[in-house]
């Protein structure tokens, strides 16, 4: 019998805020334990929450660039359960009306063309148990509650998903949508990005879906492709050989490539969902969606598609150049400014990507100008100096903060372009090198590569390229 895997996600994205969801508290990662809390995030008596308003209108940003619908007005609610990480004993989340409802992703490279949405609502984040790194981590578990009450959205999306891959490029193409509205920061490994899989199997044909099984807490997009592959084959096996799938929550463990079994799955009656007395209904007017759209940057999608018909790149290189909103921008002012936009794409997509890689810097972090970039490309472009000697003058432009021009100048790296200067060093490389000289006049035109560069040799890089060409050529025709 063949079966069909279905798959939902739900998506955990911290809101990039400065403080908590409710209160004043610092929302930033690595202090040191329990020092970002207060006494509303640590659910004290008579402690009062208070809705942090950037974070609503972060939540509604993400909902308006997935084609959501936000609603006019939405309900916090409390989700009782009990947990160290929970100091309240329930976390302040949404249910029956969340902020947003439906919408969809294109993806893009994905084996499933769209994914639908459910829903996007809001909550606050848990705090966090400690398992290990303690000298008594085998007996004890220590709780840092500086996570407790970080801004979330959940996206929940429709079972449209068939299989660990396509489960895997729809998650990435959502981070760098979240990551580009700059309402996430994407960072899986702190755990601001987190998905949780479910995942169930049917017969083909079948309408009716199967048992599900939620892997939690999957913090990359490979480990999201193999767990969910792994509960996809696990879930057949078991029905295979007579078996029934239990609905339960798992979790994937990255050092066996297995998911374990970790509670039986709650049904939303079990968290006893009601309204939080403790907070008002939250309503969103056309006013104010109309106001946070007016102040979203293009997304990624339709800038890819501009660069191809604008600018004419290639699919790869719009790809590329739209990793986030800085490095497209960057590109843009440099190709302006250089008034070569495939040069301007090739030194970005090369050199200046490149040199971030090696040094961890992202592209905040250049110290080039845009338009000092431009100006090493007009070098290249005048005949000034070469491709090879541009990348060397980058190099010296990033670390000083000089410009092409000072460089090239002080330093000497000027191209050769006087004929009679090369006509004088082409001469003195076929004097030295008779058999390659017999060889190409024999015939074996190969050696002509190996001439041309014994004459850049011996003009130190310097010479123009194409008049070096030229005067070798006529030197070694013209003379046969």
């Amino acid at each position: 019998m063949k079966y069909e895997p279905v798959i939902g996600l739900e998506i955990h994205a911290q809101l990039r805020t400065r403080t908590k969801i409710f209160c004043g508290c610092s929302t930033a990662y690595g202090a040191a334990p329990n020092t970002h809390v207060c006494p509303v995030c640590l659910g004290m008596p008579g402690a009062l929450p208070v809705l942090n308003r950037q974070a609503v209108d972060y939540a509604i940003r993400a909902a308006t660039a997935l084609g959501c619908e936000v609603q006019p007005v939405s309900v916090f609610a409390r989700k009782n359960y009990f947990y160290p990480d929970l100091p309240k004993g329930y976390q302040i989340s949404q249910y029956e009306q969340p902020l947003a409802l439906g919408g969809g992703l294109d993806v893009v490279g994905g084996d499933t063309p769209h994914v639908g949405l459910t829903r996007i609502h809001m909550e606050e984040d848990a705090g966090k148990s400690l398992h290990e790194g303690f000298v008594d981590s085998s007996r004890r578990t220590y709780v840092d509650y500086n996570r407790g009450g970080v801004p979330l959205i959940e996206i929940v999306t429709e079972p449209d998903m068939r299989s660990g891959a396509g489960a895997a490029a729809f998650f990435s193409q959502l981070r760098d949508i979240l990551v580009w509205l700059d309402v996430n920061d994407g960072n899986m490994e702190e755990g601001s990005l987190r998905c949780d899989a479910n995942v169930s199997v049917r017969p083909v044909g079948q309408q009716r879906f199967g048992t599900k099984a939620e892997v939690k807490n999957v913090n990359s997009f490979r480990y999201v492709q193999k767990a969910i592959e792994y509960e996809i084959d696990r879930q057949i096996e078991l029905l295979e050989n007579g078996g029934t799938v239990v609905q339960e929550t798992r979790l994937w463990d990255s050092a066996t490539g297995r998911t374990m079994s970790m509670r039986s799955k709650e049904e939303a009656h079990d968290y006893r969902y009601f309204p939080e007395p403790d907070l008002p209904p939250l309503v969103v007017s056309d006013e104010r969606v109309a106001a946070v759209r007016a102040t979203m940057p293009e997304l990624p999608e339709a800038r890819r598609r501009r660069f191809v018909a604008s600018y004419g790149l290639p699919d790869y290189d719009a790809g590329v150049l739209t990793q986030s909103v800085g490095l497209a921008d960057y590109f843009e002012q440099v190709a302006a400014t250089a008034g070569n936009v495939k040069a301007a794409s090739n030194w970005v997509m090369g050199e200046v990507l490149r040199t971030l890689n090696d040094r961890g810097n992202t592209i905040e972090d250049v110290p080039l100008a845009p338009d000092a970039l431009a100006g090493l490309i007009g070098l290249v472009d005048k005949g000034t100096i070469s491709s090879s000697t541009a990348k060397d003058v980058f190099a010296r432009m990033y670390d000083s903060g000089r410009s092409a021009d000072d460089i090239v100048a002080t330093d000497g790296l000027a191209q050769i372009g006087d004929e009679s200067a090369l006509l004088s060093i082409v001469r003195q490389v076929l004097e030295s090198h008779g058999d390659a000289v017999a060889q190409y006049r024999a015939g074996k035109t190969a050696t002509f590569g190996f001439l041309v560069g014994q004459v850049m040799k011996a003009s130190k890089g310097k010479g123009n390229p194409k008049l070096i060409n030229g005067i070798l050529r006529r030197e070694l025709d013209g003379a046969a």
